[in-house]
C-alpha cells in the first residue's frame, strides 16, 4: 500500500533557495574584500544542510508515493538531499580551524593588515571546495534532466482545489515551465562550479563566476517565494480537500 506521502517543499524550497542566495552573498563578500566570520557562515550552511538532508533524505527513500505525486523522491528528495548533504560538508571545509590554522581568530579578512588577503582567502577555499564541486556540476546534469522532464511530461500542476496554483490546472504547460525554468537555471550554475573552481580566477574579474552568482542568485530568490506561497497554498489544498 502507498504510504502518505512525506511532501516538504515548502521548507525545502526554502532552505534551497535561501542557501544559492547566501553562497552569493558569501562570494560578494569575498570578492570585494570585505572580511567573513567563517563559523558563522559554517553555522548558518549546517542549519539548511541538516533540513534538507532530514527531509529530502526521508522524500527520497519514501517508495512509493501516491499519486500525483510520485515522481517527488526524484524531482524534490533527490536534490535536496544531494544540497543538504553539499552544505553539510561545504560547512566543515570552511569552519574547522583544521584547515584555517592562521585564522585562529575565525575572521578571515581581505583588508589592509587583514589575516588572509582576498587571493590567499579565495584561492585555499577554492581548493577545499574543488572535489566537492564536481559533486555538484553531475547533480547540475541532473538537474536539466529534471527540467527536461517537467517540460516533456508536463509535470508539476497542481491540483484544481489547490488556492493560486489550482488556477492554472487546465493549462499544465505554464507551471511545467515556470519549475523547469528554476531548475534549469539552478542546474547552469551548478555545472559551472567546477570549471569555475579550476580556473583560478579572481572572483570579481571571472566571468563564470558571474553566471553562476546570477544564475543561483535569481533561482534562489525565486525558490524562497515559491516556498513562502506554497505555506498559504499547500495548507489551503488540505482544507479545500477535508472541507
Amino acid at each position: 500500500m502507498p504510504i502518505t506521502n512525506p511532501i516538504y517543499n515548502t521548507i525545502m524550497a526554502v532552505a534551497a533557495g535561501l542557501s544559492l542566495v547566501l553562497l552569493v552573498v558569501m562570494a560578494f563578500h569575498i570578492s570585494r574584500g570585505q572580511w567573513i566570520v567563517r563559523e558563522a557562515w559554517a553555522a548558518a550552511f549546517v542549519a539548511l544542510g541538516a533540513i534538507l538532508a532530514f527531509t529530502g533524505g526521508v522524500m527520497t527513500v519514501a517508495w512509493p508515493l501516491e499519486p500525483p505525486t510520485q515522481f517527488d523522491n526524484i524531482i524534490f528528495g533527490e536534490p535536496c538531499l544531494a544540497l543538504g548533504v553539499m552544505l553539510l560538508v561545504g560547512a566543515y571545509l570552511l569552519g574547522s580551524r583544521r584547515f584555517w590554522p592562521d585564522d585562529v581568530g575565525g575572521i578571515a579578512r581581505a583588508a589592509v593588515g587583514s589575516d588572509l588577503p582576498v587571493p590567499e582567502l579565495w584561492w585555499r577555499l577554492a581548493a577545499l571546495v574543488h572535489p566537492l564541486s564536481w559533486f555538484a556540476g553531475v547533480m547540475g546534469l541532473g538537474m536539466f534532466g529534471i527540467a527536461a522532464a517537467g517540460i516533456h511530461y508536463e509535470l508539476f500542476a497542481a491540483p484544481p482545489t489547490e488556492p493560486i496554483s489550482g488556477e492554472f490546472s487546465g493549462h499544465p504547460l505554464i507551471e511545467a515551465i515556470f519549475i523547469s525554468a528554476l531548475y534549469a537555471l539552478t542546474g547552469v550554475g551548478c555545472v559551472l562550479l567546477p570549471v569555475a573552481v579550476m580556473r583560478r580566477r579572481e572572483l570579481a574579474q571571472d566571468f563564470v563566476w558571474r553566471v553562476i552568482g546570477a544564475c543561483w542568485l535569481v533561482a534562489g530568490l525565486v525558490w524562497i517565494g515559491f516556498g513562502a506561497l506554497n505555506y498559504f497554498t499547500h495548507i489551503g489544498l488540505i482544507v479545500n480537500q477535508n472541507p
